[in-house]
């Protein structure tokens, strides 16, 4: 794949957060026992809220992504037979305070702060999910700055939440780069104006809808590398 990736103009580096620094597919481990295939409901549940979150935004009814979540877990679990209690299904869901981040997010980092790319987040994630997301990845103390969707309560890839995260930063949009694991964020911050890195840890066809990243990378190291960090 064809990338247009400027390092010369980056002056910052945002990060998506659920799937990019930390593996939503470990929620898999709170349903073992509670339900036939938690590989299958486990990703029918983060697949169920990254669905609503842009629903929500087209009906202009917000709610926090903890809550489309919490209903995106009732609709999986209902769709593999179970009918849980609320109670229930918020313990479960609280898992999304806990997931595992992926190795290479601290290290990159720090490489990236030591640098003075200033590494952020922009996420749809809620201030709490995104307190637990910093402690959980070690980056306290190195990420710069975090941007919630729950500031202006309008979720990616919405032009509005890319802007809002170049206006927190003070750094002009077309001076970021915005890296995360997901087709649809990568293009809502190319359409804002932003560099966007395709994180492809897996190995998956780009998208045959929309255009493509300015840069693609197996991992953050490759990232650090391609800004010569």
């Amino acid at each position: 794949m064809d990338t247009s990736f400027d390092p010369t103009v980056v002056d910052a580096v945002v990060f998506d957060s659920y799937g990019t620094l930390v593996d939503t597919g470990a929620a898999a481990a709170v349903l073992e026992g509670v339900v036939d295939d938690p590989g299958a409901v486990a990703t029918a549940w983060r697949e169920n809220a990254l669905f609503f979150s842009v629903v929500a935004g087209d009906l202009d009814e917000y709610a926090t992504y903890y809550e489309l979540h919490l209903d995106g877990l009732r609709d999986a679990v209902r769709a593999a037979g179970h009918d849980f209690p609320d109670e229930r299904l918020r313990e479960l869901n609280h898992v999304y305070h806990d997931l595992a981040p992926y190795d290479d997010v601290r290290r990159c980092f720090d490489r990236l702060a030591d640098a003075g790319y200033r590494p952020s987040i922009c996420s749809n994630g809620d201030p709490e999910m995104l307190a637990s997301l910093v402690e959980t990845t070690g980056i306290d103390g190195v990420v710069d700055t975090v941007v919630s969707a729950d500031a202006i309560q309008t979720f990616k890839p919405a032009p509005e939440i890319y802007d809002h995260a170049a206006t927190q930063l003070d750094v002009p949009a077309d001076r970021l780069a915005h890296v995360t694991a997901h087709w649809m964020d990568v293009q809502g911050a190319e359409n804002a104006g932003l560099q966007g890195v395709w994180l492809n840890r897996e190995g998956a066809a780009w998208t045959a809808f929309g255009g493509e990243p300015s840069l693609v990378v197996d991992s953050l190291d490759e990232l650090c590398t391609r800004l010569d960090v």
